[in-house]
């Protein structure tokens, strides 16, 4: 069996208004999730681990059993509360097993087979390191709206010695320099930069550094379901995966991170002003045989 992908489909989306994993973006209305899991299972994965909230996973997991083919592996985690990334990925070590490599990716974010293939690749390489698939920041970038990117810093060998999130990053021009608005320098952004889109792999060790990162944050899950069920408010704190890792890699502590460079283009829906942008980009990939027609191996 192919390595594992966890889809961290328990976000809500607040500023997009809706469940964006099951937005109909394929030119057959195919939903963002299905084109995610049908390119990884076509790249090589062959065990899926979906992450849910419990107001949106429902409709999520009835989109998946109807829509999905048997002949996919899929479990289910949830994320009772919304307390970052790390503790979404926490949330399905159960199903994936303490020992075993594994992929993480985001639920709105369609990253391509091709990428989808070289992290596979690496995982299944029995390479003793973390990974993390560097898109050129100009292939991540649907529209004019802003977005927030991690930039990669990557030293001689290609592995990550840095990560910054850069915020409110927009296009100029003809789309091959960006700015960012967030204040932090440089705020000029070169288009053929290595971002980070969060499609990482991790060796089983990373379970420590989560379970560290989390400890420290001082977040009882626990206690703080009790305190939400008894009408308090959610609380507004997360452990977030990139700067985990990037503390991790400037500490020098656990094992490197190899970046996987790739000019494959992300097709990822931020505002639901990008549908319109977003479903144009997959019909053209159709078009030109960069996408297959149909999703799981089908003929069209």
């Amino acid at each position: 069996m192919g390595p594992s992908l966890v889809v961290l489909a328990a976000g809500m989306a607040r500023r997009y208004g809706g469940c964006k994993p099951l937005a109909p973006i394929g030119p057959r209305g195919e939903a963002v999730i299905d084109l995610l899991v049908s390119d990884a299972v076509a790249a090589g994965f062959g065990h899926i681990v979906l992450v849910l909230h419990p107001e949106t996973g429902p409709a999520i997991r009835y989109h998946v059993k109807r829509c999905w083919p048997s002949s996919v592996e899929v479990d289910f985690a949830e994320q009772r509360l919304p307390l970052g990334t790390v503790h979404a990925v926490l949330a399905a070590k159960g199903a994936l097993g303490p020992n075993r490599a594994f992929a993480v990716s985001n639920a709105d974010d369609v990253y391509g087979e091709v990428a989808m293939g070289l992290l596979a690749g690496q995982l299944s390489s029995g390479a003793d390191e973390h990974a993390l698939v560097g898109y050129q920041l100009r292939s991540t970038v649907a529209t004019g709206d802003p977005v927030t990117r991690g930039i990669c810093g990557v030293d001689g060998h290609g592995y990550l010695r840095s990560l910054d999130e850069r915020r409110q990053v927009t296009r100029v021009g003809n789309g091959e320099q960006f700015v960012s608005e967030d204040g932090l320098e440089p705020k000029e952004l070169a288009g053929d930069l290595p971002a980070s889109v969060n499609l990482w792999g991790f060796q089983a060790g990373i379970w420590e550094v989560f379970h560290t990162a989390m400890d420290s944050s001082g977040l009882d899950e626990v206690a703080l379901i009790a305190k939400v069920t008894a009408g308090g408010e959610v609380p507004k704190a997360e452990v977030l995966l990139p700067e985990v890792v990037a503390t991790m890699v400037a500490d020098g502590v656990g094992l490197p991170v190899r970046v996987i460079t790739t000019d494959a283009k992300l097709v990822g829906v931020t505002h639901a002003d990008d549908l319109p942008a977003v479903s144009a980009e997959l019909a053209r990939q159709v078009a030109w045989g960069i996408r297959p027609s149909a999703l799981w191996g089908g003929s069209g």
